[in-house]
This record gives structure tokens, sequence and C-alpha cells, in this order.
């Protein structure tokens, strides 16, 4: 059930970000965005890291109990997120910090997020599922 709260948050937090922070960036100016980004970033670092660690340490540790499809789908989903995180979005978001600020790089932001956006809403839907049909041998 723990795991539940916090797949939650995230799935709650990519759809916001998905569908208003991301989409807002195209509105500002480039100089204001250059002075905004970085707060942004920052702030919402304090809520997203906890989160991520909190969701790979759990789906990590039910892996290892429970080496069925459950946990192999949610394993490679969180993994894949990771991945889309570290290797495609921290280094735009490092772009757009530095003052480097197109607009292909913010319309880019918002159609390779719907990766994550996805992947999320695929882990919460998973482990919902799988709290309410456990006795299935499947999960």
């Amino acid at each position: 059930m723990l795991r539940l709260l916090f797949d939650f948050g995230l799935v709650v937090l990519i759809w916001m970000v998905q569908l208003i922070i991301y989409p807002s960036f195209q509105y500002y100016t480039t100089a204001d965005l250059e002075i905004w980004h970085p707060v942004y970033t920052k702030a919402i670092s304090i809520l997203v890291i906890p989160l991520m660690l909190a969701q790979l340490t759990i789906v990590g540790m039910q892996f290892l109990k429970v080496k069925k499809l459950y946990g192999f789908l949610s394993l490679g989903c969180v993994l894949m997120v990771w991945l889309l995180t570290f290797l495609i979005f921290v280094p735009i978001h490092n772009q757009l910090s530095s003052g480097v600020i197109e607009q292909s790089t913010l319309e880019n932001l918002v159609k390779l997020n719907w990766l994550r956006t996805a992947l999320w809403t695929i882990i919460f839907l998973l482990n919902f599922v799988f709290l309410k049909y456990k006795s299935f041998k499947l999960f």
C-alpha cells in the first residue's frame, strides 16, 4: 500500500508537469525563463527525487521478493523512467538552465515527456491492479 502512495504521487506530479508546467515554458520570454527555470528545477527536485528514490527502493524490494510478471514489468518501467530522466531530461534541463533556450527544445520537452507520463501511469495502474487482483498467479 505504501508503494501505491508513491506511485500515485508521481503519476499526479507527472500529469501536472505534462499538462501545465512544461507547456507553460513556451509562454515565458527567454529572459524570464532563464531566471525561472533554475528556480523551478531546484524546487521540483525537492519533490521528485525523494519520490523516485522511494519508488525505486520499494519496486526493487518487491522484485526481489515476488519474481513474477508484475515485478518484472514494474521494475522495467521504473528503470525506463530513470533512464529517460537522466539520459534525456536532465541534459535538456541543464541546457535550459544554462540559458540555451530554443523553441524546438521546449516543444521537445513536452513531446518527449509523454514517454515518462505513459510509463508512470502504467506503473501506477500495474500496482493498482496488483493490489486488487493479487490472488491471480500472473501477479
